[in-house]
């Protein structure tokens, strides 16, 4: 029997059956559904919800072939300057353990395009291998750079050179110091799609050297959320369209903040705009975004909003909750 979305709403139970090193730092874990089931289909650039035993929620990328339902893998980069997400995967879920996730989601989509980048950084190979594996597949042009403090670090950089010879650049910075992206991505042809995750200040190079490049488009998986330090927190009145609960948010407390406090549920998960899983509808207001899914486009619409981080710039909100 084959689980579906209607099947199973939120979350879904899972069976640790396999975890290995594959790089300083990064373990693989493979997961299989404890009951035997298939597991709810999913796209390359896809993302799970890691429930630690710890606690944290986090999200991680789904490294698998999306023809394989019988099982996900996902990889874990032990972080000591974290919350204790990543610690707690590598310290407390063993083989055999069960632990939850969500169901998969997708903000990292391939699209169509005469031909492909990939950028990674580290850890950033992560979404960016069945993407790869897509981009090949479908038989358009394509080529990887992939940068890494030393081999040591980099997950996957002996399968992504064997399965894919000629194709893929890798960069040691140990040994080569820093990686001149502008060669890189210097006269890419029209109709280019890049796609790139690693550290905040290689996504803001690689949108910089695309942006002015005619009909080539940029696209970035986040990590980390997008600092909000130097945005003036306003108060503002919410409502909510369904429930007819209306609300003050002050500027020291976000929307899920308030929310959670009345007893009102609403879906979440990182609580850093960064998952997407509290997106909500907008029903009118102007959104101060600050999130790191939403597309320049999708803000300009102004059609739903990620209560986590962003704000209300036009002193009343109204969403459908």
């Amino acid at each position: 029997m084959s689980l579906s979305m209607n099947d199973i709403q939120d979350t879904v139970r899972v069976r640790v059956v396999s975890r290995r090193r594959i790089a300083r730092r990064v373990e693989e874990f493979v997961l299989a559904p404890s009951g035997g089931e298939a597991l709810p289909p999913w796209s390359a650039g896809s993302h799970i919800d890691l429930h630690t035993p710890a606690g944290p929620v986090r999200q991680y990328s789904l490294l698998s072939s999306p023809d394989d339902r019988g099982s996900y893998r996902i990889a874990v980069e032990r972080r000591l300057d974290s919350r204790g997400g990543s610690v707690s995967a590598h310290d407390d879920v063993e083989v055999g353990a069960e632990v939850t996730i969500s169901l998969p989601r997708n903000h990292f989509a391939l699209t169509r395009a005469l031909g492909y980048v990939f950028v990674a950084g580290g850890i950033g190979i992560t979404p960016v291998l069945a993407l790869v594996d897509e981009a090949h597949r479908s038989g358009r042009p394509w080529r990887l750079v992939y940068v890494g403090r030393s081999r040591a670090d980099m997950p996957f950089v002996e399968d992504v050179e064997s399965t894919y010879p000629g194709l893929v650049t890798v960069h040691e910075s140990v040994r080569s110091g820093r990686l001149d992206l502008g060669d890189e991505l210097a006269g890419l042809a029209r109709g280019t799609a890049v796609y790139t995750c690693g550290p905040p200040s290689m996504l803001d190079a690689v949108a910089r050297l695309c942006e002015p490049q005619p009909a080539v488009d940029s696209f970035a998986e986040k990590f980390t959320a997008t600092s909000t330090e130097s945005e003036a927190n306003a108060e503002f009145e919410l409502s909510l369209a369904f429930s007819g609960v209306t609300v003050t948010v002050p500027p020291d407390r976000t929307i899920l903040d308030v929310l959670d406090r009345r007893g009102v549920v609403a879906p979440s998960s990182c609580r850093e705009g960064v998952c997407g899983t509290c997106e909500t509808g907008v029903v009118s207001g102007e959104v101060d975004h600050r999130d790191s899914i939403l597309s320049p486009e999708e803000r300009s619409e102004n059609e739903s909003m990620m209560i986590c981080v962003s704000r209300c710039t036009s002193g009343r909100l109204v969403l459908e909750l």
